[in-house]
Parts: C-alpha cells; sequence; structure tokens
C-alpha cells in the first residue's frame, strides 16, 4: 500500500529542528514565566513559521511551497510538539486548522494565491469557527454574509457582521478563515487581518495553554471581495468543515500522546530518584502499578490506534471521522489521566510549578474540551458506529475479532471475545431503541474506543512487537475484555428497555468468569513493564 508521507530521515530533522528551536527561544524557564503572566510569545509563534524553522510547510501541499506531508508526519510532529509545550503546540494546532477549509475547499488558483501566501510569508492563520452560541453546534451559527452586488446583480464582495468566540490565535492572526451564514447556507470566507472592521476581541484569560493566544473576533460590517469565498461557492462550509475532522482530531490525539508521554518520563524520573521507607519508588509495586504501568498501557494503545488512523489517512482513505472521533477521546482523555497521576507520583512537588507536572496537567485540560468535546466524540462513536454494526449484521466487529483472535501471546483472544460481544449487543441496543438514550449511547461509544484501541494495540504487537509491546496488549486487552461486557451490561439493565431473553444470552455471551479468569497472568505483565520503563528490580 503507498503511503503519502516524509521520509523518515526528513520528519527526523523537523523534529529535531523543533526541539532546537525551542531549547534555544523557550526554554523552561522562559516558558514558566510566560505562563504565570498569561502571555503568548507572538515573536516566538512567528519564528517557527519563519524561514530559518518551517514548522508548518510540514502539512502544506508541496505543489504550492509546502512539504507535503501526510497524517503520519503531522502526528509525528504534534506528539514531539506537546511534549514540550501544548500552548505553542496549540498556536500550530490554528495554523493547520485554519489553513484546512482553503486545502480542501479552495479552488486550484486560490489554493495557489493562498496557501502560497502562508508558506512563503509564514502567515498566522486562525480558524474561526466557534461562536458565543455555537460551539459543536455550528448549525447555531449567527455571523452573517451578506451579498454585494453591482448594478447588473453579480455579486463582488460580502459584508461579515458577528462575533467569533475562543479562537485560537485570534488576536496575532495574519489570516483567518471564517465561518458564516451566506444567503445559501455556511460558507468559509478568508479574511485578511488588516480588513477594516475585523478587530480581536477580549483576551481570554485561561486555565492552562497560557502561550497560546485565545480572543474574540469582531466582525463589523466587513466588506470582502466576493473571490474571498473558499470555493467560489455558497453553502459548502459544513462539508468542508466535516471532511477536515479525520485530520485535526487525529492532531489533537497526538497531543493528548504527547502530554501523556512527557508526564509519564517525569513519573518515571523521579521515580528512580525518591526514596522512601529505604527504597525507590520506583521498586514498589504500590507506586507503578498505579501511577505508572496503566498509563504506559493506556499511552501504547493510543499510540497504536493513532498510527492506524494515520496509516488510513495517508492510503487515501479520506472520511475516517469516526476514526478520528476515537482517536481523539481515548487518547486525550488518557493523556489527561497521565498527567494527573504524574503530579500525584510527585507528590507535594508535582503541586509546584517548579517540576512543571502541574503545568502540563493544566494545559491538556484543554484537550477534552477543544475540536469536539469528549462527549461531542461519544455522540459521534455511537451513532455511526451502531450503524455500521448494523448495517454490516455484526460483521463489523466480527471482522476485527477474526484478525486479531489467533495471536493469543499479545492478548488476541481477550480482544477478540469483547468485539464478538459488542458486536451482538449493540444490535440489541439498536432494535430497542436505546441509542436515543444518551447515558446508553455514550456507555456504548467508551465501550467501542477501548476495543478498538485494544485491537489496534494488539495488531501492532503480533506484528512483531517485543516483550513489553506484547505485556501492554496482553494488559489492555483483558482490562477490556472484563470492563467493556460490564460497563454494557450494567446500561442495559439500567434501561430496562431490554428483554429478559436477550439480556440473558448477553450475559451468557460476556461470561463475565471467563473474563476474569483472563486476568491471570496479569500481574506478571504489569511487573515486566514496571521493570521495563523504569530500569528498577521491583521489592516485594
Amino acid at each position: 500500500m503507498d503511503f503519502k508521507r516524509l521520509d523518515a530521515e526528513d520528519i527526523a530533522l523537523i523534529v529535531r529542528t523543533l526541539k532546537e528551536f525551542t531549547d534555544r527561544e523557550a526554554p523552561l524557564e522562559r516558558r514558566l514565566k510566560w505562563d504565570d503572566s498569561d502571555t503568548c510569545p507572538a515573536d516566538v509563534v512567528r519564528a517557527m513559521l519563519g524561514p530559518d524553522v518551517g514548522l508548518h510547510l510540514v502539512f502544506l501541499p508541496a505543489e504550492y511551497g509546502g512539504m507535503g506531508g501526510g497524517a503520519y508526519d503531522v502526528y509525528r510532529l504534534s506528539t514531539e510538539f506537546a511534549k514540550i509545550d501544548l500552548g505553542l503546540a496549540t498556536a500550530m494546532l490554528a495554523v493547520a486548522l485554519g489553513t484546512d477549509p482553503i486545502r480542501v475547499g479552495c479552488t486550484p488558483a486560490q489554493q495557489a494565491k493562498w496557501i502560497g501566501r502562508i508558506a512563503e510569508e509564514g502567515l498566522i492563520v486562525a480558524y474561526g469557527v466557534t461562536e458565543p452560541e455555537a460551539g459543536s453546534n455550528v448549525q447555531a451559527l449567527k455571523t452573517e454574509a451578506t451579498r454585494i452586488t453591482d448594478a447588473s446583480g453579480h455579486v463582488t464582495h460580502y459584508r461579515l457582521n458577528g462575533v467569533k468566540q475562543f479562537i485560537s490565535n485570534g488576536s496575532i492572526a495574519d489570516l483567518y478563515t471564517i465561518l458564516a451564514k451566506a444567503p445559501d447556507g455556511p460558507t468559509f470566507f478568508v479574511v485578511e487581518r488588516n480588513t477594516p472592521g475585523l478587530t480581536p476581541g477580549r483576551h481570554e484569560i485561561k486555565h492552562g495553554i497560557r502561550l497560546s493566544d485565545t480572543a474574540q473576533v469582531l466582525l463589523q460590517d466587513v466588506v470582502i471581495p466576493a473571490d474571498n469565498l473558499v470555493g467560489e461557492r455558497e453553502g459548502e462550509g459544513l462539508k468542508q468543515a466535516n471532511e477536515v475532522f479525520g485530520y485535526t482530531r487525529l492532531m489533537v490525539a497526538a497531543f493528548g500522546l504527547g502530554a501523556g508521554l512527557v508526564a509519564l518520563e517525569k513519573a518515571v524520573a523521579y521515580s528512580k530518584q525518591r526514596r522512601q521507607f529505604g527504597t525507590l519508588l520506583a521498586e514498589k509495586q504500590g507506586f507503578t502499578h498505579k501511577l505508572l504501568v496503566p498509563n504506559s498501557v493506556r499511552l501504547a494503545a493510543a499510540q497504536a490506534y493513532i498510527e492506524y488512523v494515520a496509516d488510513l489517512l495517508d492510503s487515501g482513505t479520506e472520511d475516517r471521522q469516526v476514526e478520528g472521533s476515537i482517536a481523539k477521546l481515548f487518547a486525550t482523555e488518557v493523556g489527561n489521566i497521565a498527567a494527573d497521576d504524574a503530579v500525584q507520583a510527585l507528590g507535594g512537588y508535582g503541586y509546584c510549578v517548579d517540576f512543571e507536572v502541574e503545568k502540563i496537567r493544566r494545559d491538556a485540560r484543554i484537550l477534552r474540551i477543544y475540536e469536539g468535546t469528549s462527549e461531542i466524540q461519544q455522540s459521534i462513536i455511537s451513532i455511526f458506529r451502531m450503524r455500521e454494526n448494523v448495517r454490516s449484521k455484526g460483521q463489523f466487529y466480527a471482522r476485527m475479532a477474526d484478525e486479531v483472535e489467533g495471536a493469543t501471546d499479545a492478548g488476541g483472544f481477550a480482544a477478540a471475545r469483547a468485539a464478538r460481544f459488542l458486536a451482538d449487543a449493540a444490535q440489541v441496543a439498536f432494535r430497542a431503541k436505546l441509542v436515543r438514550q444518551q447515558h446508553v449511547a455514550f456507555e456504548f461509544a467508551t465501550s467501542m474506543t477501548e476495543i478498538e484501541t485494544a485491537i489496534a494495540l494488539v495488531r501492532v504487537a503480533a506484528r512483531g512487537g517485543d516483550d513489553l509491546l506484547k505485556a501492554q496488549a496482553r494488559i489492555w486487552a483483558s482490562q477490556v475484555a472484563l470492563a467493556a461486557p460490564s460497563r454494557i451490561l450494567a446500561a442495559l439493565s439500567a434501561s430496562e428497555a431490554v428483554t429478559r431473553d436477550d439480556f440473558c444470552r448477553l450475559s451468557q455471551l460476556a461470561d463475565l468468569n471467563g473474563a476474569i479468569g483472563l486476568q491471570a497472568g496479569r500481574l506478571a505483565d504489569m511487573n515486566l513493564v514496571a521493570e521495563r520503563i523504569t530500569g528498577c528490580t521491583l521489592g516485594g
């Protein structure tokens, strides 16, 4: 299969350039000061896009001056950027996100003009969709685009009026892609910073990612040429926004992975220095098996699934909104858990600014909110996966089970059991119209996400993973084999909408006693993971 991605040496060079640049221009002591004063270092953001660094070129098409990187390259860069600073990473995300409507919706001539300028001039871009009363529900859009015509009735310009809220790069952007209601429906427009009537509004003082600029964007009688309409046809805005979700949500998933990995790294490093009652924390099961190992396992599953989605996108499979939602939901949730556990791992020091993990924890919290909240992702996952499973008569998840069932040394049997149960349970829930109950739908979405990430991790481990990766896969698969059926059965029972016969049959299929039996050997696997990630030998 052909993949659209950069050479390994190229992406390695880009990552090295990023690290060298931030070490020089944004070392930890400066970042902590900027965080304390709620300051976006706009000069640093501009330098990231300058000719000496050019990080934005990775996701721009080669024909317009970019490097033509694929989803895998964006994931790699995003993960490494998040490990350095999520605020600065968010500024880069906003450039990518703001460029996306141009990339997917503009005519070739428009792309050559706008993407060419973004590439050559290093323009900071902002994505203007969210409004005070229209977050994830863009149907509630209030910003209006009014046609301006000449004497013959030909549309020559548009007049924009409205308020955009929580816009990353909102007060420092050179270029904005603004979604507005045109007469024929929601439409994206490209607006330059110096256009009269466009002004940055209130700067948001945030809990985290304080190194990113977040502000209102006010549009008052902003008149732009009709040529600035993305795609030169009204009413395509929602379609264009949906086309990029697979990429942008994968990018935020990579942020969750990066934040979780760096938090875990700091917790591991601390555990190898801190002694308690004569032994290192890294030698104590009570520490490693609570605060280190579970995060190592979940992050390995997140990485496996993110790379799976990146491969799908880079192979030319564009419509992967559901996979993007699963990646974002899982990686951002587990990244938050890892960051929170790192604070706990460092104890009182974790709560202090100088040790950085409290900043990582604050920064990571936004990942469950922006680019679609976790709850929005759960809605998307439950609706579309339910439909796909019913349409295939259960074969959607049954095929996944068939693929991994034989990989017993990597947890394949456990993951397959959970997938087969899900295939049947989802059909029962659909027939009982339980998809209308948000609680039940969310419980299914969580289980679907766990099962699909377990299968992704089993796949990777079975394809030649080392003993660490196989142990991680066995742990996650066995945990999911017990947790997912238990959660679904509890939700179905709570609903009181499933027949007794169906519930009894599903209970037998779940075989929770058998799932408990699959936990055999899990402690040994946890010991192996703990010793491998810390390099220390466990005590009793």
